[in-house]
């Protein structure tokens, strides 16, 4: 596999995907056109452009590895269980925050092989940041036009006072209140989408306990990220790390600690 060229190429579809993502958010009359799926959450123009455009040129470029993407066809388990690789993808992940304008929302790009995520790419429209990563080869950031450069996790103790502890801005639930209070004067940091994840991976936080549901779309792209940045992601009460390409694409409940002590 031709990595630095698959690469450059997740780059590339993400950047494209969040300038049609950005061309809807700054548009008022196609901003405001938001639907809901069976599940009650949203879906706006901005996830079927971004979709369009992402199936376009992951299709182009290995028209032989299948596409799960969330605003894509349903694909059945029977179908994907043959899957040795394909590409999962959210092409909006924070609909929510989009739809709020705070600007906390990213495009996400994975490629898994069997189970587990072996490349990612996180791409920030409002900022125009992008991360990436792929297995063996360690985590990067590209913003402001310059080099990308290598990103690290912060290493910590439990035991630390002071903590960072990355929060959902949409779905702070009370299990998340309750492992709050195990820690010792811990900071409490919100932000939305695969943001909490990639501030891990950046050292920016320590601990990110998911304790409501997610789809693997919502977490492949920024799983390989976090691990490759030398963090861990692993289901609640265990370390085992998150699965990819199951029967129910629902997450179990997750922790994301930037050491692996």
């Amino acid at each position: 596999m031709l990595t630095d060229t698959w690469i450059q190429a997740l780059i590339n579809t993400a950047e494209e995907a969040g300038k049609a993502i950005l061309e809807i958010y700054g548009d008022e009359s196609r901003f405001e056109r938001v639907d809901f799926k069976a599940d009650d959450s949203p879906l706006t123009l901005a996830d079927q452009a971004a979709h369009e455009v992402i199936v376009k040129h992951l299709t182009a470029l290995t028209p032989e590895i299948p596409i799960l993407s969330e605003e894509g066809r349903k694909i059945s388990y029977e179908e994907r269980a043959g899957w040795d690789q394909f590409w999962l993808v959210d092409p909006l992940d924070g609909t929510k925050e989009f739809i709020k304008r705070n600007g906390e929302f990213t495009v996400n790009i994975a490629l898994v092989a069997g189970s587990e995520v072996v490349m990612g790419c996180v791409h920030v429209p409002v900022t125009g940041v992008t991360y990436y990563a792929s297995k063996g080869d360690g985590a990067f950031i590209i913003e402001g036009g310059a080099a990308a450069r290598r990103i690290e996790v912060n290493r910590f103790h439990m035991s630390d006072e002071g903590l960072r502890i990355v929060c959902s801005r949409s779905h702070r639930t009370p299990e998340v209140e309750a492992y709050l209070e195990q820690f010792t004067d811990p900071v409490s940091v919100s932000m939305g989408s695969s943001l909490k994840l990639l501030m891990i991976a950046e050292g920016k936080a320590d601990i990110y306990p998911r304790l409501g549901p997610t789809m693997e779309w919502d977490t492949a792209a920024s799983h390989i990220i976090v691990e490759e940045a030398g963090g861990t992601v692993v289901q609640d009460g265990t370390n085992i790390p998150l699965q990819y390409n199951k029967e129910n694409l629902l997450n179990p409940y997750f922790l994301v600690f930037g050491g692996k002590e």
